[in-house]
């Protein structure tokens, strides 16, 4: 009989040697910076071995990083650089190196190698990291990597392909553990000790029926505390979320959210399991939706540094321009008052105040309809709650920044002028309010990306009723004529 404290103090032993001998702890050495960064004197010194073409120089410098490490030290240089790199180490470019790297560098890097290399580190992925891997490359490149894998991979990753972009059947696990009904929890044990392929992570056993259909799930802990002869239908949960293979990638992160899930099945039409997401998979979607979704606001594109200057140009001018448009809409209406303005300076002095107080008070707005939008709060059913909530808010704020602008203009210039100012704002923050709402609302309902093209028109709405309303109030209330 194994004594229990022995062993403890065994395993104690053996992983405090552990740490003592693996390169992977520790924390600095003559490559790392107190932050844990690689110092600028070490990527210098890979760089130089690069340009002298030193390959040999080159491998013992990256040899002994961590993989993420490895990562870092690839999108810290230049393309030319990345590519003989690339070469140089090509077998050190292991799964858990391209796991880590950029998506854009991954791409310079998988193009560099040769196919029978980038295969090499394709079997080692599991299948959605190796669809990951594939599916930004050319297709010339992309077939001749394909080619070079094992049948098994290539049938998953040729599965995986099928499916459209950022969907469940583009990004499931396909190994699933899923196991025939009429098993009991012994019988699932011994099963699991042959045959199961227990080099890949699970979280549940599926239990399916004769057609592949998933019928329920079993827990780790019910199978290790449930006696052996009791039936896999006795104790499994028959309740479950089923995620079907064309659910695109933000509904399945909400369901997840939602039913907090740790894993899914994943099922085709015809209802078969054909995968299972992970809640790894669902923090890194989350985590990529939340970034996307900020950049897209912001009409930044992608945003990543290490985006080809050729796609960063285009994703950001097309806004550029869009903005242009709109911006010669509030130029109109400026010129349209353009007699009145020159009877009264003040008016030119305060006018863009009233637009850009609006302008910030449609983007808050904007941002929160957004992000409702995205996680299913905002919804047919209460868009017109949530636009009489936020016209609300709106009015309040509008009515507190009119407050003290009324005051500043009147002491200022006229009470008369304070009045203007402050009525035109209160009207302006309101539509602001309606407006960022609204428009991605409409964006939502037409099936385009609200995060895409609302802060546009929203700064449009904001300008354009900020200048008409203060420069026309100014006219009605006789401030100035138009003459």
């Amino acid at each position: 009989m194994i004594d229990p404290g022995h062993l403890h103090h065994d395993t104690m032993v053996a992983d405090a040697i552990d740490e003592e001998v693996r390169p992977d702890d520790r924390i600095d050495d003559e490559r790392h910076d107190e932050e844990n960064r690689l110092k600028p004197e070490y990527i210098r010194g890979v760089r130089d071995a690069l340009e002298a073409g030193d390959k040999g120089a080159v491998y013992d410098f990256v040899e002994p990083l961590h993989p993420a490490d490895i990562a870092d030290l690839i999108e810290l240089l230049d393309n030319h650089e990345r590519a003989l790199l690339a070469t140089a180490i090509s077998d050190l470019m292991t799964s858990d190196v391209v796991a880590e790297l950029n998506d854009h560098v991954r791409e310079v890097m998988m193009e560099a190698l040769e196919p029978g290399a980038v295969a090499t580190i394709a079997e080692q992925l599991e299948t959605d990291d190796a669809v990951q891997l594939l599916e930004d490359l050319d297709e010339d490149d992309q077939k001749a990597i394909i080619a070079e894998l094992d049948p098994e991979t290539q049938a998953a990753v040729n599965s995986a392909l099928a499916y459209p972009e950022e969907t469940a059947g583009r990004l499931m696990n396909r190994h699933v553990m899923a196991v025939p009904e009429h098993l009991t929890i012994g019988d699932l044990i011994d099963f699991l000790r042959e045959n199961g392929d227990l080099e890949h992570d699970f979280h549940e056993v599926f239990v399916i029926d004769a057609a592949h259909h998933p019928v329920g799930t079993c827990a780790l802990n019910w199978i290790l505390t449930t006696p052996r002869t009791v039936k896999l239908t006795d104790v499994m949960k028959r309740d479950q979320t089923l995620i079907p293979a064309g659910m695109d990638q933000e509904e399945v992160a909400l369901m997840f959210q939602k039913y907090a899930l740790i894993s899914a099945a994943v099922v085709d039409e015809s209802g078969r399991l054909v995968g299972q997401m992970t809640v790894d998979d669902i923090v890194h979607i989350i985590s990529e939706e939340a970034g996307e979704d900020a950049l897209l606001l912001s009409g930044a594109g992608d945003g990543d540094i290490n985006e080809p200057i050729r796609e960063a140009y285009s994703s950001r001018v097309r806004w550029l321009i869009a903005n242009l448009g709109t911006a010669v809409v509030a130029s109109a209406i400026i010129a349209f008052f353009g007699a009145a303005i020159e009877q009264l300076v003040a008016l030119a002095v305060l006018m863009p105040i009233v637009a850009s107080i609006g302008g910030n008070a449609g983007t808050q707005t904007m941002a929160v309809s957004v992000r409702a939008i995205a996680t299913n709060q905002l919804t047919r059913a209460n868009t017109r709650r949530i636009l009489w909530r936020e016209l609300r808010v709106a009015v309040l704020n509008g009515a507190t920044v009119a407050v003290l602008i009324g005051v500043a203009a009147g002491l200022l210039y006229s009470p008369l002028m304070g009045l203007v100012i402050a009525t035109a704002m209160i009207i302006n923050i309101a539509v602001a309010g309606l407006a960022g709402v609204l428009v991605p609302v409409i964006f939502e309902r037409l099936n385009q990306d609200p995060a895409v093209a609302s802060s546009v028109f929203v700064t449009m709405i904001t300008d354009s009723m900020g200048f008409f309303a203060f420069l026309g109030l100014a006219v009605v209330s006789g401030l100035v004529s138009m003459g």
